[in-house]
């Protein structure tokens, strides 16, 4: 089984994989792991420690947390493979025998959320401009210029995505990044998933800066052109972290669109296991997504096409279907509406395992866009709804930074303003509803009007 390793080498080692001016290498942390085969092409990943308040519940990760990747908290992440036969054995001699183990994690396949359904386009992304009230957004300013929007995905062909919207495309080439494994220029890589995704961001924020991470394309045994590994998710993610602080304060806005997730329990430890992913807030990666919230982004990821009208064929947890950071309670939890607003039926339905209220809302799919996988192929999946939705959430953030507008209070924002779509408030079909940018823009002159 490939896993994470975590372990707490010496300060000087962990300031070494920290710092983004540094190389530190696997064989640097971790030479010599009894009954590991460690991965020398996975560069280190340093995990930020949770630090809660002053007199609080030190082993709570439920409540506000700051996250500090100082050399005496920070811990480091290595990928290494353990044989079926010997995990049990392994993980439990591996503290044994090296004091600076402290814990080994699933490193599931992650893949993305395309959609099992076979239905005609409904609609088209002019549609989607409309209902996302683009012109009203644009009026006040909100086009996503100066704002990082980074697609995790399988890269964009940039071409084909300034092709098919008639304009031309902001590619950031030089904050994009590739996992190790994987080669090929920013925005150049071939027509696919992540330029459908890369396109439909840039429905709601025609100006914002693309970064390009083409994780789906991380290469393994066995594996298809469209899976990855969650280890090269918590690399971007730390690599996102430096892009991120990098910005200044005052003006720090970076969006991340996630269309993808794990399906399988198969690639997972069982829920209750301390390495599980699926169900556990304290996994590395989980840990990442709720630091570089606290710093400012604002993640996003899809909830999923394992809804009970239409589940995609891999879809293996017998309930709750959205697990791991696609339920996590600090990112935006994304499902789908076609464009008369009612729910598709593959999209993924909560509670949550990270958190209940999963999805939180949901946003535009299954419309002709892109034309990524061909003429007549709609942009599809709740893979299509969570870049529809960080477009928008990027179009905000053009003159309502982090500074301004934290993202929980975004979230809450997004939820509140959102037009429900069942009798009872919240429900694990809509989750609290349909974005609604003109509902959004109101509460944001409210809301200026206010700190005036």
């Amino acid at each position: 089984m490939r896993v994470l390793i975590q372990l707490r080498p010496s300060p000087d080692l962990v300031a070494a994989v920290a710092d983004p001016e540094r190389i530190a290498t696997t064989a640097d942390v971790a030479d010599g792991l009894p009954g590991v085969v460690l991965d020398p092409s996975f560069v280190p990943v340093a995990v930020p420690r949770p630090v809660p308040a002053p007199g609080a519940d030190p082993l709570s990760l439920d409540q506000p947390l700051d996250f500090s990747l100082a050399a005496e908290d920070a811990s480091v992440l290595v990928r290494g493979e353990i044989a079926d036969d010997e995990l049990a054995t392994r993980i439990a001699l591996l503290p044994t025998m090296r004091s600076d183990v402290v814990g080994v994690y699933a490193d599931p396949v992650i893949e993305s959320s395309l959609t099992c359904g076979g239905d005609a386009p409904v609609g088209d992304w002019r549609d989607v401009e409309r209902l996302l009230s683009v012109a009203a957004l644009h009026s006040e300013g909100l086009d996503g210029s100066g704002v990082a929007l980074a697609v995790l995905d399988t890269g964009i062909n940039a071409a084909h995505v300034a092709r098919h919207l008639g304009r031309g495309v902001n590619l950031d080439a030089e904050r994009s990044w590739n996992p190790s494994s994987v080669s090929g220029r920013p925005g150049e890589f071939e027509v696919d998933h992540g330029t459908m995704c890369a396109f439909d961001t840039l429905i709601g924020a025609p100006q914002a800066s693309l970064i390009d991470i083409p994780v789906l394309l991380s290469s393994r045994p066995g594996g298809s052109a469209l899976d990855g590994l969650l280890s090269d998710a918590v690399a971007a993610f730390a690599h996102l972290r430096t892009v991120l602080e990098a910005q200044p304060a005052d003006t720090r806005a970076l969006v991340i669109s996630n269309s993808w997730g794990s399906f399988s329990p198969r690639w997972d430890f069982p829920p209750g296991h301390p390495g599980n992913y699926s169900d556990n807030a304290a996994h590395p990666f989980n840990l990442i997504v709720a630091s570089l919230e606290r710093a400012g982004a604002d993640v996003l990821f899809a909830a999923g096409n394992c809804g009970r009208d239409c589940k995609d064929g891999r879809c293996a947890y017998p309930d709750r279907p959205i697990v791991g950071a696609n339920s996590h309670p600090r990112a935006l939890s994304i499902g789908g509406v076609d464009i008369s607003g009612e729910r598709v039926g593959y999209s993924s339905q909560g509670p949550g395992r990270l958190t209940a209220r999963k999805p939180d809302v949901c946003a535009f799919t299954h419309f002709s866009g892109s034309k990524a996988f061909g003429d007549g192929e709609p942009d599809s999946g709740t893979s299509a709804a969570c870049p529809v939705a960080a477009g928008l959430v990027a179009a905000i953030r053009t003159h309502w930074p982090a500074s301004r507008l934290s993202p929980s209070q975004l979230r809450s924002l997004l939820r509140r303003t959102a037009e429900d779509r069942s009798e009872v408030g919240y429900d694990f079909d809509y989750g609290y509803g349909v974005v609604d940018a003109v509902g959004i823009l109101a509460a944001l002159q409210r809301r200026a009007k206010r700190v005036a």
